[in-house]
């Protein structure tokens, strides 16, 4: 495997770099291709407008945590709270780097995210059950519930509905997604009635345990992700994680609403959608504004998906699938990936009774920026 030869905050100052030259100059780097989908894919559509990256984004992490394997990780380690802006950075780039990035780079990003989450193993609190981040159905679970959750914004916030023929192709290209993770592409839904399905069938393995509504209501604060700010610029910011907390419970169903927790008027609901509507639309209309605005959430995303907002073409305007990616780079697929890494963090883990190493999460330094 070829080493990134940069650091994570090497990749932070080609951030801001990146985006002051865009801001002054209009210059951008290109990506090395389009990546696993394109200018013409209902993927860059949807991901792309703002909707994505604010509500869409928060409400794929809300909802997450009801998984009580997903949330058993997730406390164990604490890094929503010890630091939850460089875990969103982190994670915001990821996901971008899935719908937006080069072939070569998002391949190699999803090999690390395998060596990551080799350390996210454990024993479940509340029903003893040992869980495993790399677990297909866990990964499936992160998978669509992100791509769902970035089109319900999408739909309620922006445009509006896709088309019965670009919604079949925005499942399609899930799926494709879905090659870069440990879960199948044969269990990904293709349509909206299956992905409904689906929410039904994991609907009795949720849990609304305490500490998935602490992680939840957490998140839920947006504010507790942006930067520090001047005094006089904290009644907007807290005006505005007001808003996107309102508009992210108002998509959320009841059930999910009563299991974890969260109560919101319906007239707060009915509300909050102009409002948002408006926001996004005006925020969509100005490229500099959006990206403006994703420099002040997420940095490390600048980079991704720059090229894509300003309409910059790729070196090699070539799309491949992930198989391609593969055999051209010489990574396995995620489900066989670095199986003896897994076995040895399992031993660590289950058979002597110590934490896991860190690797994996060194290396996705230089890729996804830094932890700390």
């Amino acid at each position: 495997m070829t080493r990134p030869a940069t650091t994570g905050t090497d990749k932070q100052r080609q951030g801001r770099r990146a985006f002051l030259a865009m801001m002054t100059r209009g210059k951008v780097e290109p990506h090395e291709d389009y990546g696993f989908f394109g200018p013409d894919s209902v993927t860059w559509k949807v991901w792309s407008y703002p909707t994505s990256l604010t509500v869409g984004f928060q409400r794929a992490v809300v909802i997450e945590e009801l998984d009580p394997d997903l949330i058993a990780a997730v406390d164990k380690t604490h890094d929503i709270y010890k630091r939850p802006r460089t875990r969103y950075d982190r994670t915001l780039r990821y996901f971008a780097m899935v719908a937006f990035g080069g072939s070569r780079e998002t391949s190699n990003v999803a090999d690390v995210l395998v060596k990551i989450h080799s350390k996210a193993i454990g024993t479940e609190p509340y029903g003893g059950n040992r869980y495993d981040a790399n677990n297909p159905a866990s990964q499936l679970w992160i998978h669509l519930t992100a791509w769902h959750s970035i089109l319900v914004a999408y739909e309620k916030f922006g445009p509006g509905p896709l088309t019965p023929e670009e919604e079949g192709r925005y499942w399609d290209e899930c799926a494709t997604a879905a090659e870069l993770q440990t879960c199948s592409p044969d269990d990904v839904p293709r349509t909206r009635e299956g992905v409904r399905a689906y929410f039904e069938q994991m609907r009795p393995q949720l849990r609304g345990s305490e500490i998935a509504v602490q992680a939840m209501n957490h998140l839920l604060q947006a504010d507790v992700m942006l930067p520090p700010m001047p005094l006089v610029a904290r009644p907007v910011a807290v005006l505005s994680t007001r808003a996107l907390r309102a508009g992210t419970i108002s998509t959320m169903p009841r059930w999910m609403r009563e299991i974890s927790g969260l109560h919101q008027r319906r007239i707060t609901d009915l509300a909050i959608r102009p409002l948002l509507w408006i926001a996004f639309h005006i925020v969509h209309i100005s490229t500099r504004f959006q990206l403006a605005l994703l420099q002040f959430i997420s940095p490390m995303t600048v980079p991704v998906a720059a090229p894509i907002l300003l309409g910059v073409p790729p070196v090699n305007p070539e799309i491949v699938s992930p198989a391609e990616a593969r055999a051209r780079y010489g990574y396995d697929k995620p489900s066989e990936a670095h199986r003896e890494l897994r076995a040895r963090q399992a031993e660590r883990v289950f058979g002597e009774g110590v934490s896991p190493s860190d690797e994996g999460l060194v290396e996705s330094e230089p890729i996804l920026g830094l932890r700390a």
